[in-house]
């Protein structure tokens, strides 16, 4: 594995494969062949079950989505999936079902497949009004991150900042968890709190975080750090472990909670560093790698659970929310840790779609660029795929809770399938799903857009 194909890896889920080929944009024959039913069909169960979708536009009334409230009941978090991160269509959607949650069942964060240091920033924005969120986001999300650099993802930051400004007393916070880019504000964060709090430690901080602060723009540091011998990275995780270990071992200082978050940002940044301590030439190191960033993400959620008690939505990819996984380049998912450190307490919510276009770049690109990025079209369903049944039911967009579904319905789903995930490029190796075991809930979109890609600047 050469470190090329690792910094896509590291950074995004470009490793996870998809089931179909793909031409680019232009005529699409569809999914549904029309078959009729047969004896075994779960068409009629899934059809009895199905409950419609307004719209994926994150706009009024919610009727249409008191159904997907009965399934959330008391849940602290639910991950809403995407089935291709270049698609218009999962962003809105997960924009939608959080307004949603927001206005009727009092949630108020949303985290992001995103680095801790931009999330901090845009969270900055949301509070208290200063930077503009469409600059940050221009800085921050570069390589892989740029299938989230796009006007839905701005759309949504824009009215959480609107939502504060009429609910200053109650506001809504954005987090990011993902492990690839530790931006300097992080660094700063860190040594401020020392200043302030321990002083006798900073000449020690100081000197263990000496060049590592990011000088360099987000895309570029991040291909620069990877590509660095593998002794002096993990020289690196070495320093950044140390400055943890000094701020773990002092009491809070004061009576507020400075120390807490100075001790989550030390551990964002050694995070970052540990990540890139791997050894990306070893096949195997590299899959301990996928492990370890899909077990941060998971840890840093869950602290933010705790921290600010906020029931909270987390969009990412379906293979992050899954509750099992489904590539065994992938042996620990993120859905799976949540269930088990939260039980009913997380809810995993998938996504699938039967046609139409998503952003994406051509397969072997590892270090994607705003022009490596086009639009691809669906060619039909394979005809034994997920995809390819579910287009037979009337509703044109529906949702199922699988956790209630008819005997014949649950008996279909649990099986592996196979089914489109598709990362940051395309086309990708055929996969297979079950269903039953890796959501509590099914979204279907019969037909997807390409997502709405900003301008830099």
């Amino acid at each position: 594995m050469t470190r090329r194909l690792a910094a896509a890896l590291l950074v995004w889920l470009t490793a996870l494969p998809g089931t179909v080929a793909a031409a680019p944009a232009g005529g699409d024959p569809g999914t549904s062949d029309g078959a009729p039913a047969t004896a075994d069909d779960p068409l009629p169960a899934l059809e009895g079950a199905a409950r419609p979708l307004r719209t994926v536009e994150p706009t009024g009334p919610f009727d249409d989505l008191r159904p997907l409230g009965e399934t959330v009941g008391g849940a602290r978090l639910v991950g809403v999936g995407q089935a291709a991160h270049g698609g218009h269509d999962f962003l809105a959607l997960q924009h939608r079902v959080f307004r949603y949650l927001v206005e009727e069942k009092g949630f108020r964060s949303f985290v992001l497949e995103a680095p801790w240091s931009t999330g901090l920033r845009l969270n900055d924005h949301l509070l208290t009004g200063r930077g503009d969120p469409a600059r940050i986001m221009s800085e921050e999300l570069h390589n892989a991150y740029l299938f989230m650099h796009t006007g839905e993802v701005l759309d949504l930051i824009r009215w959480m900042r609107a939502y504060n400004v009429a609910h200053p007393g109650d506001p809504v916070r954005f987090a990011g968890n993902d492990s690839s880019h530790a931006g300097p504000d992080l660094y700063d964060r860190v040594v401020g709190h020392v200043r302030h709090a321990h002083p006798d430690l900073l000449p020690a901080v100081t000197e263990l975080y000496r060049g590592l602060r990011p000088a360099l723009p987000a895309g570029e540091y991040m291909v620069t750090y990877l590509n660095e011998p593998s002794a002096v990275r993990q020289e690196k995780a070495e320093r950044t472990g140390r400055v943890l270990a000094l701020l773990r071992a002092r009491e809070p200082a004061g009576t507020d909670d400075g120390h807490a978050w100075a001790v989550r940002h030390a551990t964002a940044v050694d995070q970052v560093a540990r990540q890139y301590a791997f050894d990306y030439d070893d096949p195997g190191q590299a899959r301990e790698a996928l492990a370890y960033r899909d077990t941060v993400m998971a840890e840093n959620t869950l602290w933010w659970l705790r921290q600010t008690g906020d029931r909270t939505v987390l969009a990412a990819h379906n293979g992050h929310v899954y509750l099992e996984g489904y590539d065994p380049d992938y042996p620990v998912v993120r859905g799976g840790l949540l269930r088990r450190a939260l039980g009913d307490g997380y809810r995993a919510v998938g996504l699938a779609f039967g046609r139409g276009s998503f952003n994406a770049t051509d397969r072997g690109v590892a270090e994607p660029r705003d022009e490596d990025v086009r639009a691809f079209r669906s060619t039909p369903a394979a005809p034994d795929s997920v995809e390819r049944t579910l287009d037979r039911v009337s509703h044109r967009n529906w949702y199922l809770d699988l956790r209630v579904a008819p005997p014949a319905a649950r008996t279909w789903l649990d099986a592996p399938r196979p089914k489109r995930e598709i990362g940051t490029h395309w086309p990708r190796d055929p996969d297979r799903v079950n269903l039953l075991r890796s959501v509590d809930a099914l979204v279907y979109l019969h037909e997807i857009r390409p997502s709405r890609p900003l301008p830099r600047g």
